[in-house]
């Protein structure tokens, strides 16, 4: 069975979206950074950076990073439509998983810990990399709704990896 460490309103819920569209038989292991009581010893023993969300999978093998763990289940389980099936389609589905990963999901862990992206501690520095990095997000997502628009859905006529991250993500 599938471990899938994560906790509520993160970025596991795009994986739980994937692992039920497909199918997948999976246990959730509540583990965060932020919450002392959940498995952060185990999810740490699996993911050193301690980044949920983190999948396991029945062999033991470790994914990390929720555009990749999608792109590897909609390629294990291509009939279960995460990814198109057009190999042009996939392409472009994989592109926008990509980008949601680099310049959407990476502005939101400025935002949420400014701290870890530079050596100051002076509030009114942390607050301005804060703002400039929600302007620089907002400017991605703008460039996102240009370049993948819905028709009706970002993955085509059903939901799939694509919208289950851009949802969670927007969130």
């Amino acid at each position: 069975m599938h471990t899938l460490y994560g906790s509520q309103g993160s970025g596991s819920a795009a994986l739980e979206m994937g692992l039920l569209n497909c199918r997948i038989p999976y246990r959730v292991m509540r583990a965060s950074t932020w919450e002392a009581d959940s498995a952060r010893a185990e999810l740490a023993a699996a993911n050193p950076l301690g980044q949920i969300p983190t999948l396991v999978l029945p062999g033991g093998e470790v994914l990390t990073e929720s555009a990749a763990i999608l792109v590897h289940l909609g390629l294990s389980h291509p009939s279960c439509g995460l990814l198109p099936s057009s190999a042009t389609a996939r392409a472009q589905s994989i592109r926008g998983l990509v980008y949601l990963a680099t310049n959407c999901y990476a502005a939101i862990g400025v935002i949420d810990y400014p701290e870890r992206w530079t050596t100051t501690n002076d509030k009114s520095e942390l607050e301005r990399l804060q703002a400039g990095t929600r302007l620089r997000l907002h400017a991605c997502w703008d460039a996102f709704a240009d370049t993948f628009p819905a028709t009706p859905f970002l993955s085509g006529s059903q939901p799939g990896a694509l919208d289950f991250l851009a949802v969670v993500v927007s969130r």
